[in-house]
């Protein structure tokens, strides 16, 4: 089953002391671009944090983003209070104020206030990882919801293509025959006496060089493949992508080959299809 780059995930825990929110988001990309934002206490777990991401959403462009919020009273910052009287005695000394607009002052100055770096408890980190889990989840969750819709997308452009090309199949008797009249009306009309057995055989000749058996086997093969390639278990855009070129590569040929009106509209309708369904593969994981 196919799944989609684009997806949304999101989580929140409340500890006893903060409250974590996870989101994780995803949109399309040729390799895994991953940007992550969390809190500096948190920044020795990215590399961990990273291999996860990794190895569950494997390729888009992902954003990565821890919140915290403290809720209880606990706090990392603190006022150097040694600091700040000592800049508040140095100020008295060179301007007139109250204390308030001294400690004011003061408090805006370096090492007025400190911030102690924490140290991760691992029993909260498990808590957390749990949540990048349950986030991670989420997001898979919204890739294959996602999936469903492309592949069925994709299920009925095929059909489309497969349509016209029977279409195609039924007309191309008519098209030769087509072919076969206008040279034969071409030599008539010039009054020359040609050797009919040479005729013939130039004839075929010039009929066999707009021949399309080939392509429309070909063709068939491909959106054979490419449904049954979409139906497998994992998720591989890129190899779609690459039955889609081919599938291109006999579209045009027919095209270029066709030399009748009624069927090159045919090959445009074709095409039409194909460039939506190379669109929509660009999002496939």
């Amino acid at each position: 089953m196919i799944q989609s780059m684009t997806g949304y995930g999101k989580s929140v825990i409340q500890l006893p002391t903060k409250k974590i929110s996870i989101e994780i988001k995803s949109l399309n990309s040729k390799n895994l671009d991953l940007n992550t934002r969390m809190p500096s206490m948190y920044r020795e777990k990215e590399l961990s944090i990273r291999k996860l991401i990794a190895s569950k959403l494997v390729r888009g462009k992902v954003d990565f983003s821890l919140y915290m919020e403290i809720t209880g009273e606990e706090t990392s910052t603190q006022i150097n209070t040694t600091v700040v009287k000592q800049y508040m005695k140095q100020l008295k000394a060179v301007v007139d104020g109250d204390e308030t607009e001294l400690l004011k002052m003061a408090i805006r100055l370096p090492d007025a206030v400190t911030t102690e770096r924490d140290e991760i408890d691992e029993n909260e980190w498990n808590q957390i990882a749990e949540v990048i889990d349950n986030s991670l989840e989420k997001i898979h969750k919204y890739r294959l919801d996602e999936g469903k819709t492309l592949e069925a997308d994709f299920i009925n452009r095929t059909q489309n293509i497969s349509q016209l090309l029977e279409q195609v199949i039924a007309m191309d008797p008519e098209r030769i025959q087509g072919v076969r009249e206008r040279l034969t009306k071409g030599i008539a009309e010039i009054k020359e006496k040609v050797d009919e057995n040479r005729f013939e055989q130039e004839l075929v000749y010039y009929i066999e060089k707009f021949d399309i058996t080939e392509e429309k086997v070909r063709l068939k093969n491909h959106l054979d493949y490419f449904l049954k390639a979409l139906r497998s278990e994992d998720s591989n855009g890129k190899k779609l992508g690459f039955i889609s070129q081919e599938m291109g590569r006999e579209i045009n040929t027919i095209g270029s080959k066709s030399n009748y009106a009624p069927m090159q509209k045919l090959v445009v309708q074709m095409k039409d299809e194909l460039e939506k369904i190379k669109e929509q593969l660009l999002n496939v994981l």
